[in-house]
């Protein structure tokens, strides 16, 4: 495109240049032409002047000898006077001639003056001879007379006739120079006028060349160049234009579940993928009168002109969630693709676009937080607006200002009820809002690259918090939950052993937390890292088996210790026959690769008589602990004999 644009440009300057050239000698022939011609007057006109002064000797010379004639016939005093006042009246004329003539007229002049001089001798000898009354001696001077009149005539009407010639060929020489001057013009002004029209063509083109260009910016400008919807600039000016009009409007904005979790697994490509498939998804369920537009990263919109309920508004919600949420085939993974969509309603009590913008990333928040999958503005929830424009400035202070707390939830002998352990879960005491649970801050720390730093004080927590307990007699190996960052990271063990060694951790007293989907991106990496923690002592536990995207063979493939089988599994153990299959198929396959197995979110007798059944190990969950500080579970690890009796607390 530059190039054709750098051409069209050069082609223009071309025929621009071209043009100037034609033009300036259209000019310089124009110049050339009134010069030529005006040459060419002067000339015709000192000529017309020279023929007029040998036609004013020719026509003298004449009355001279009509005035001879007069004389000689009267042969009186009669026709004396007037001869007498004739003769030598062409002689100024001839001066005329001699001194402005050319060469050939000066040339011509004195040898006709000659003669006239000559003839004005002999007509007054006549004159005298009349006087004197020799008659003899006037004839013979009115012959002499007669005969130099006819040759003065004849000399005067050669000039004459040659100065006629003479105006003729510069005529004709002027007509053709003429004739060559504008023959010229118009060749030149044909091919001005081809290359006027060039430079039309070249200037519309490139004019055209401009607005497609400019067009092409705009596009770019208001479009997102991974999907092609629209970006942030042509959503905020369609909703300017949707609040402008006299209808109601609505905006939905969306926000993909686990997305991160995708890309840190499966990879950046697969994440653009699967961000394109969402895309398209949208355009599919949006109406044609929607605008879907992509604001950054996993976070879309869609503006929704001429809704004026808040029912119409959740209907279309629910209909592109419903489109949307559906497995996605991406590079040969199955992927699960859900979203959590915040919906805001115009004029209210949306009174402005912006406002319009803020109401609905308030009710997205709730509706990710509260799992609702559609969420409609509530303005008693807009606090969290603000906590979600702000959460990741101050967790980055908490981790540094150590407002982080670790809380541990112990895990049980399912036979005897004997601890056997317990998991660190972390939790925020945040000096305005108290204390929150991970569901509030974990996804802030993922969308800000903070899960590294959080792992670390967790990490370090649980084992200072491992070794007081080995001093005190109790024997409660810790298990810490890493994040993708984590298992990428060749330098991982070599990081937990300088805490290990910090803390004096002993082989066994911490167990490392990781999900299925974690290792799918890179398996050879993440067998590397999980082999090299267990040389270190670490023991390495599956955690929410079921959930992820990896297949069983992993369970032989990777270096693993334990297997926790996810809650949800858990809840259907007493409803549903298939509930306790599943578990107890799991728990077989487990047993079948060496794994110890551990089920979560135990909150019913009924459920720990079924898992001792089945055989698990051990079981996790409020019927016989919550998650509390390190003080109450050490009082708790001391009477671990009996149910946790504050369930509901």
């Amino acid at each position: 495109m530059r190039a054709i644009g750098m051409q069209r440009r050069a082609v223009a300057r071309t025929a621009i240049a071209a043009l100037a050239a034609g033009l300036a000698l259209l000019a310089g022939l124009g110049l050339f032409s009134t010069r030529s011609t005006a040459q060419a007057t002067a000339r015709i006109a000192a000529a017309e002047q020279v023929t007029r002064q040998w036609g004013q000797v020719y026509l003298l010379i004449g009355i001279e000898y009509e005035q001879l004639v007069d004389f000689v016939r009267a042969d009186s005093d009669v026709g004396r006077g007037p001869l007498l006042s004739s003769i030598g009246s062409a002689e100024e004329n001839l001066r005329w001639l001699n001194a402005h003539g050319g060469p050939a007229e000066s040339f011509q002049a004195q040898t006709l003056q000659n003669t006239y001089g000559g003839y004005s001798y002999t007509l007054r000898d006549l004159i005298d001879a009349q006087k004197r009354g020799d008659r003899e001696r006037m004839d013979s001077d009115a012959k002499q007379a007669a005969l130099s009149a006819s040759a003065l005539r004849k000399q005067a009407s050669v000039n004459i006739a040659r100065n006629n010639l003479e105006m003729g060929v510069l005529l004709e020489q002027t007509q053709r120079n003429n004739h060559r001057v504008l023959l010229a013009v118009e060749v030149i002004s044909v091919i001005d006028l081809l290359l006027v029209v060039l430079c039309a063509l070249v200037l519309v083109a490139y004019q055209r060349g401009t607005e497609r260009q400019a067009r092409d910016s705009r596009h770019q400008a208001m479009h997102d160049s991974l999907t092609g919807v629209a970006n942030r600039n042509l959503l905020i000016e369609r909703l300017d234009e949707a609040v402008a009009a006299a209808g109601g409007a609505g905006l939905l904005l969306l926000d993909l579940d686990h997305f991160k979790e995708v890309n840190d697994t499966l990879g950046h490509l697969v994440g653009d993928r699967l961000i394109q498939e969402v895309a398209d998804r949208l355009t599919e369920a949006a109406r044609h009168q929607d605008t879907v537009a992509r604001l950054g990263g996993d976070e879309f919109a869609v503006v929704l002109p001429d809704i004026r309920s808040a029912e119409d508004l959740m209907a279309v919600g629910e209909r592109i969630l419903e489109t949307l949420c559906r497995p996605a085939e991406l590079d040969g993974y199955v992927v699960d693709v859900n979203a959590s969509i915040g919906a805001a309603l115009h004029p209210l009590p949306s009174g402005s676009a912006t406002e319009l913008l803020r109401h609905a990333d308030v009710a997205m928040y709730t509706a990710k937080r509260n799992r609702l999958g559609v969420a409609l503005y509530d303005a008693a929830q807009d606090e969290n607006s603000t906590e979600k424009l702000t959460a990741g400035a101050e967790l980055r202070n908490a981790i540094e200002n150590g407002e982080l707390e670790v809380h541990y939830q112990p895990k049980v002998r399912v036979g005897d009820r004997t601890p056997t352990g317990v998991e660190a879960l972390v939790r925020w005491r945040h000096p305005a809002r108290g204390l929150l649970g991970p569901d509030r801050f974990i996804p802030v720390a993922e969308q800000n690259g903070l899960i590294r730093p959080l792992t670390d004080v967790v990490l370090s927590a649980a084992l200072a918090q491992s070794r007081a307990w080995r001093e005190a007699g109790l024997s409660l190996p810790v298990a810490v939950n890493a994040g993708a960052d984590c298992l990428h990271d060749l330098g991982f063990p070599a990081h937990v052993r300088s805490i290990m060694d910090l803390y004096d951790t002993q082989p066994g007293e911490l167990t490392v937390e990781i999900t299925e989907s974690m290792v799918i991106a890179d398996p050879c990496r993440a067998a590397t890292i999980l082999g090299e923690l267990r040389e270190l002592g670490v023991r390495v536990s599956i955690d929410d088996f079921g959930t992820g995207y990896s297949s069983m063979s992993y369970l032989q493939e990777m270096p693993l210790d334990e297997l926790k089988i996810d809650r949800r599994f858990t809840t259907r153990i007493e409803t549903e026959g298939s509930g306790r299959a599943i578990v107890a198929a799991i728990a077989d396959l487990a047993h079948a690769c060496g794994l110890h197995v551990v089920v979560e979110g135990v909150e019913h007798e009924e459920t720990v008589a079924i898992l001792d059944e089945i055989g698990c190990e051990a079981a996790q969950g409020y019927l016989f602990c919550r998650p509390r500080p390190a003080d109450e579970i050490t009082a708790w690890a001391l009477t671990a004999d009996r149910p946790d009796q504050t369930l509901v607390s």
